[in-house]
């Protein structure tokens, strides 16, 4: 028998914010640890001083456990040196001309260390690292033991989940292919792990000794019944939460999510170089249509060159969303949390 995951993560109810790479907020963590869930903060591209100062601004609005994720190297990305970004900068000519901004020259790097995101984690003191896209190191695990955080990690398969497990994580999150956002596959290639959240709930709570956290699909009280039916301990929410006020989401953003069917979301990796589910727009059809995408994370820095300078251009932006859209119908984040909550009743 596990541990009740509010007593693991020293929350009062199982309900957990994803974590949004680029579209976290200080607004919207606070207000779902405070609620007494455990908000997630994505720190995707965050240096070690701008992870302090978010850690800094997180405390000032609440003292409750909170999240903080990173992303874990897969090997596979590259670095400024190695690829010749200019067949895709002349690719994205007319999304920079659209968003009035000049084709950007090559950065000195495109995302910071693990090393140095990681010794700013520490510093941080959060109650809870979770991470995607791998196995943090046992080094990593033990020190956050040490320092008295837990450490949660995604999987989208049950091989990934048993790897994570054995790797010492004290929860495992099972993502669905219904959710939101990037496929955080690190076994297999994300195509061949795209398992339903009903599938792989149960298949991982079956094959781990640690909580699961079910994941995709997931925006009112009948999902979160599921989940537990299905054997999780708690659950992770990104769209629901997403289509608030209080997320960083623009408001064409949001608005899309509210307007979304069940069949208005893609697997597309045209805005990072990684598969990722979100609505289509013009930026992601013509990316796609020129069939020329750098790897990540070249294009996910070539991209946000244009996302950034479009403030908020719904067809110019990264409109992640999961297959429940259409169930988002909250525009405030503690009415999303209560209505999570009466699903634990």
């Amino acid at each position: 028998m596990t541990r009740p995951l509010a007593e693991v993560l020293g929350i009062d109810v199982p309900i957990v914010l994803g974590p949004f790479g680029g579209l976290s907020s200080i607004e919207l963590t606070a207000a779902v640890s405070a609620a007494g869930g455990l908000g997630s903060f994505g720190l995707y591209g965050y240096d070690g001083d701008r992870i302090r100062r978010t850690a800094a601004l997180l405390r000032e609005r609440t003292d409750r456990p909170v999240a903080l994720n990173l992303w874990l190297p897969t090997g596979d990305e590259v670095r400024p040196a190695d690829v010749d970004l200019g067949p895709f900068r002349d690719a994205l000519r007319p999304l920079f001309a659209a968003a009035g901004v000049s084709e950007p020259a090559t950065p000195q790097r495109f995302l910071p260390s693990l090393d140095e995101q990681l010794e700013a984690v520490w510093d941080a003191a959060p109650a809870v690292l979770s991470v995607v896209y791998g196995v943090p190191s046992a080094a990593v695990v033990d020190e956050a033991h040490r320092r008295g955080i837990r450490v949660v990690g995604a999987a989208t398969s049950v091989a990934e989940a048993v790897a994570l497990a054995t790797g010492g994580v004290d929860v495992v999150v099972a993502s669905g292919a219904e959710a939101a956002g990037h496929r955080v596959s690190f076994l297999a290639s994300p195509e061949r792990s795209l398992v339903g959240t009903i599938a792989l709930v149960p298949q991982v709570v079956d094959a781990v000794d640690v909580p699961v956290i079910a994941a995709g699909g997931i925006a009112d009280r009948r999902g979160v019944r599921a989940a537990l039916a299905l054997g999780a301990a708690g659950v992770q929410v990104g769209t629901a939460f997403l289509r608030t006020r209080q997320s960083a989401a623009s408001q064409g953003h949001r608005a899309a999510i509210a307007a979304a069917a069940d069949t208005d979301t893609v697997l597309t990796r045209a805005m990072s170089g990684r598969l990722a589910r979100g609505i289509p727009n013009r930026a992601l059809r013509e990316i796609e249509a020129s069939g020329i995408i750098a790897p990540f994370p070249a294009q996910n820095w070539l991209t946000g060159v244009f996302r950034a300078a479009a403030a908020g251009d719904p067809e110019l932006s990264s409109l992640w969303a999961g297959q429940a859209a259409a169930l988002a119908t909250r525009d405030d984040a503690d009415e999303v949390l209560a209505e999570l909550v009466a699903g634990l009743r």
